[in-house]
């Protein structure tokens, strides 16, 4: 009865959606695939998940037990950085890694500016009309989620969430992660030169139809 309860297998039973591979579950929880195979096979021979036309939970109240949990287990673990990125996925609704954190996942985390492990904000564009059920949703971790950058010093605890409401938006997925898409990404950087000019170049760099201003570079002495 046991067997099937470690934290991987939380993270594979929140974060799998109906049809996905094992692949595309990995990458959403910022696992390794072949572990992710061997949890696989584990649930579906402790019977929480099964394969037809991909992945697909037997039971979804299994999901809400475990979100419960993780929710619960919070208050005396709050989540880390790298698990603050992991819990969007849990929460059953469109979103995508914008501002900063679009840079931050075009650059597949090669750019990271304006904040520290002390005071990290994640930016996310999430649809208009559920802005509050976000908000409620990160409380639960003890997270809050507003829609401006709040000061270090009004947060308690490294992060933040900023949420940018949309009434519609445009979603990639880069390494398994929601992101807005690469022009809207490079136009925020652009509008952001003095901060991204480094950004802009690494990007040109990596991205065949990215397209930036050549002065940004820096010339020889």
């Amino acid at each position: 009865m046991y067997e099937a309860c470690g934290e991987k297998e939380f993270k594979v039973l929140l974060g799998l959606d109906a049809g996905d591979s094992i692949s595309a579950v990995a990458r959403k929880i910022d696992e390794n695939r072949e572990t992710i195979r061997r949890v696989v096979n584990r649930l579906e021979d402790a019977g929480y998940v099964a394969y037809e036309n991909g992945l697909q939970l037997v039971d979804d109240s299994i999901r809400e037990a475990g979100l419960t949990f993780l929710a619960i287990a919070a208050g005396t673990s709050p989540p880390t950085i790298s698990e603050a990125y992991v819990l969007p996925q849990f929460a059953g609704m469109d979103y995508a890694f914008t501002a900063i954190d679009a840079v931050y996942v075009w650059t597949r985390g090669g750019y990271q500016v304006a904040r520290t492990p002390d005071d990290y904000p994640l930016f996310m564009a999430v649809a208009e009309s559920e802005l509050h059920a976000w908000t409620t949703f990160f409380a639960q971790f003890g997270l809050p989620a507003t829609q401006e950058r709040l000061p270090a010093e009004e947060v308690d605890g490294a992060i933040q969430i900023v949420l940018e409401p949309r009434a519609n938006f445009m979603t990639d997925m880069v390494d398994g992660r929601p992101v807005i898409p690469l022009e809207e990404t490079v136009e925020f950087a652009t509008e952001h030169y003095a901060t991204f000019e480094s950004a802009l170049d690494m990007l040109d760099r990596m991205y065949d139809d990215v397209e930036t201003d050549a002065n940004y570079r820096m010339e020889p002495a």
